[in-house]
């Protein structure tokens, strides 16, 4: 199966969601957030650096609760203000 080449504002996004967790992780490790929230770090890790820039809906789901973050702030924070944009004219 081919996967098709993300667009730069998925990258962007990716990147924003990254920023986003390791802000609100502050100074817990990454290995208890991605433990807590029954992850890997290594995959915490790639979120966090933007290699996996579209995790799962219930990854997303589950770093949020544990980082205590409404999935409507990771949506708005995360999402490039010139892609919202352009959803809101679409």
């Amino acid at each position: 199966m081919v996967r098709t080449p993300l667009t730069p504002w998925e990258r962007e996004r990716g990147e924003r969601l990254g920023a986003l967790l390791r802000a609100a992780r502050g100074a817990r490790s990454m290995v208890e957030v991605a433990a807590a929230a029954g992850l890997s770090a290594e995959t915490l890790r790639k979120i966090e650096t933007g290699r996996a820039p579209t995790p799962a809906f219930f990854t997303v789901a589950a770093l949020a609760g544990t980082l205590g973050l409404s999935l409507d702030e990771v949506a708005t924070l995360a999402t490039p203000p010139e892609a919202a944009a352009e959803d809101a004219v679409a």
